[in-house]
């Protein structure tokens, strides 16, 4: 067990169990390991394993541009929060009551494409909140890998409503009220999105942000 170190208090289940502070009672006996947790020092490392999300190496190690793929310029880019795989995805399957029927829960892995953006690649996503009363999943995008031999939700479809994360400024910083261009980060498409931002919170040096009424 690595000394001081705690679980960040996320509650996401994807180490097996379900709350951080069952995970430490598990860990002092000896029946987890710190590097179940997705967000231990050990799995933050990426290497051949590409870390316990499957992603590889942290967004702001990669390199972007100022355009996507098609020629467009962007506003900003949306970065993970501190200590997560990716930016937070906020989605709706096209049919949210699944959600409650097929019992989807915070640490599953669902799997769909983002058909109501348009979006032409399935995304395997780890679920950080589900609602049973709206249907809505806050989720990471997570590699391929992170969903082998596990079991898999896949809800085939589903709209997305928001993104949730720090903004790195390219044009311009996100502004509140308005309809900007952003590129997520690790887009496989590296197409950018428009989206109203309806939260900027400063934090220093950091813009963290929500964006909704998204559109490709």
């Amino acid at each position: 067990m690595t000394a001081d170190w705690q679980p960040p208090g996320k509650n996401c289940g994807a180490c097996g169990a379900p709350s951080c502070a069952a995970f430490l009672r598990l860990l002092s006996e000896g029946r987890k390991e710190v590097k179940d947790c997705p967000f231990g020092p050990e799995s933050q490392q990426g290497g051949p394993n590409e870390g316990a999300f499957g992603t590889g190496d942290l967004l702001h190690e990669a390199f972007y541009g100022t355009t996507d793929s098609v020629g467009r310029a962007f506003d900003f880019i949306l970065e993970p929060l501190p200590g997560e795989p990716s930016a937070r995805k906020i989605v709706l399957p096209f049919r949210p009551d699944i959600v409650e029927k097929w019992g989807i829960t915070p640490g599953a892995i669902v799997t769909g494409r983002p058909m109501g953006a348009g979006c032409p690649v399935q995304h395997v996503l780890l679920v950080l909140e589900a609602s049973e009363v709206t249907g809505l999943l806050t989720t990471h995008v997570v590699g391929p890998r992170f969903s082998r031999g596990r079991e898999v939700f896949a809800i085939e479809a589903y709209h997305i409503t928001g993104f949730e994360g720090y903004a790195r400024p390219v044009r311009r910083e996100p502004q509140f009220g308005r309809r900007m261009r952003f590129l997520p980060g690790f887009c496989m498409m590296y197409l950018g999105h428009t989206g109203v931002v309806n939260m900027v919170l400063r934090k220093g040096a950091d813009i963290h942000i929500r964006v909704e009424d998204i559109r490709i």
